[in-house]
């Protein structure tokens, strides 16, 4: 049996939420071994590809906003595929984008987080794939209650990176409404389910784009949104990294969510986390407004994931999607590789409020080298597709969807073009942009997996 915590009942939250979203309850299993399917040679290829036309950012989001963007420096619409979402038809997918275009430039020994367009407000955009291109159906931009642009700046000084200008020496103000959006679902009503990584957070959106509740780690203590802010969420979640908070969403089919950490809680601290193999997810009822699961997810090693690679910190857990029933298609990747791997939630590997939820645990989860020999109930896992060895699958895929029983579609994040440092920019402050494409891709599998 696995030590828990006292369980503290969660404050009421009323919610406009569907009576049709039922709660479901199931588990996970208590071992982490990673089982392979027995593929010879690629387990899929590729049959279709589109991208996404040049689309100047300033006539995007002031099409959405008005006047929000003066200057996009020379950057076009990017950064959709953080997630995919199958709309009503088939061809058609629900996107989001991240919180724009952001950067990293060194000013002697500091590393300053760049907002090269600090007026773009994260989006929902529909899409349609059609004769190798990606057209734009829909956009919704993300806002407050009030119907302000939420922004993709950082929330908290001393919790979050500080933001700056392009060039990183204007600071910029910090935002208690930004959203660094990732995941993203589609309810029965209409609205929308995604997930954020400064919180990190699970944010309820309205079928327009309005932020109906944020929910957050107990303790997180956000003042000033102009929005609903419940702490409902384990409070160990506080110790996620920096841009590495929650990036994967599934909508189970009885209406249950689930939520992925991208990357190992620093618990009990940094080098821990840098170190660790073993992420989280969180299981979270729409219908009762709250976590009723957590488990244990634990990467291959790096080298695995992408061969030749040795730092563990680069493994990143980013796509999350139902295949029926309680089992889950979950993506490892790092930038320049990626794997789907199946898993099946069981009961029986439910950590919420156990040990490994208290702070004061040592060792904490995080640091344990083979979690299952302290019987801790890790998740297990079967290799559906290492996409390496498919041709033609792009870097950095972040958003999944699964057509059909046995067609993947895959979306890369493109990160608006952008890349690091001070050559990101030229002399007049226009980006030169790093040639990656948003690219959606069609992946036939040999095999069923739903």
């Amino acid at each position: 049996m696995i030590p828990r915590l006292p369980r503290r009942r969660p404050a009421a939250v009323v919610l406009p939420l569907s009576a049709a979203l039922a709660l479901t309850v199931v588990g996970g299993t208590a071992d982490g071994a990673s089982a392979h399917r027995g593929h010879d040679g690629p387990a899929g290829r590729v049959v279709s590809t589109a991208t996404l036309p040049d689309l100047p950012l300033a006539a995007f989001s002031n099409a959405m906003i008005p006047g929000s963007v003066a200057d996009d420096r020379g950057i076009d619409l990017g950064g959709i595929g953080s997630d995919l979402f199958p709309a009503e038809r088939r061809g058609e997918y629900w996107t989001v984008t991240d919180r724009g275009p952001n950067g990293q430039i060194e000013i002697g020994k500091d590393k300053r987080r760049t907002f090269p367009v600090p007026g773009f407000d994260p989006a929902i955009v529909k899409i349609r794939v059609a004769g190798g291109r990606i057209q734009v159906l829909k956009t919704l931009p993300i806002t407050t209650s009030r119907g302000t642009p939420v922004t993709g700046l950082p929330n908290q000084p001393g919790r979050d990176e500080a933001p700056y200008a392009y060039d990183a020496s204007t600071p910029l103000p910090y935002d208690p409404n930004g959203l660094d959006t990732e995941g993203i679902v589609r309810d029965r009503d209409g609205g929308f389910w995604l997930v954020d990584e400064y919180g990190p957070s699970l944010v309820h959106v309205s079928a327009k784009g309005r932020v109906l509740a944020r929910h957050v780690p107990k303790g997180l203590k956000l003042t000033g949104a102009d929005y609903p802010v419940v702490e409902s969420l384990p409070a160990i979640f506080l110790k996620r990294k920096i841009n590495r908070g929650f990036e994967g969403l599934a909508l189970l089919p009885g209406g249950d969510l689930v939520l992925g950490l991208q990357s190992p809680l620093l618990n009990p601290d940094e080098a821990a986390g840098k170190e660790s193999r073993t992420t989280r997810l969180l299981r979270f009822s729409p219908r009762e407004n709250r976590v009723t699961a957590e488990y244990a997810y634990r990467f291959d090693p790096v080298g695995t994931v992408e061969p030749g690679q040795t730092k563990t910190s680069e493994l990143k857990l980013s796509a999350l999607v139902a295949l029926g029933g309680d089992r889950l298609l979950v993506q490892e990747r790092t930038d320049k590789a990626a794997r789907l791997y199946e898993v099946r939630l069981r009961r029986s590997a439910d950590i919420l409020d156990s040990v490994w939820d208290a702070p004061a645990t040592r060792p904490g989860l995080e640091q344990l080298d083979d979690p299952a020999a302290a019987r801790v109930p890790v998740l297990r896992k079967d290799l559906v597709i290492d996409l390496n060895t498919v041709k033609g699958v792009p870097g950095k895929i972040e958003g999944i969807a699964v057509e059909g029983s046995s067609t993947l579609v895959l979306l890369n994040d493109n990160d608006f073009g952008m890349t690091d440092g001070p050559g990101a920019f030229d002399a007049r402050g226009r980006l030169i942009d790093s040639g990656v494409e948003t690219t959606l891709v069609e992946v036939r599998l040999n095999r069923p997996v739903r």
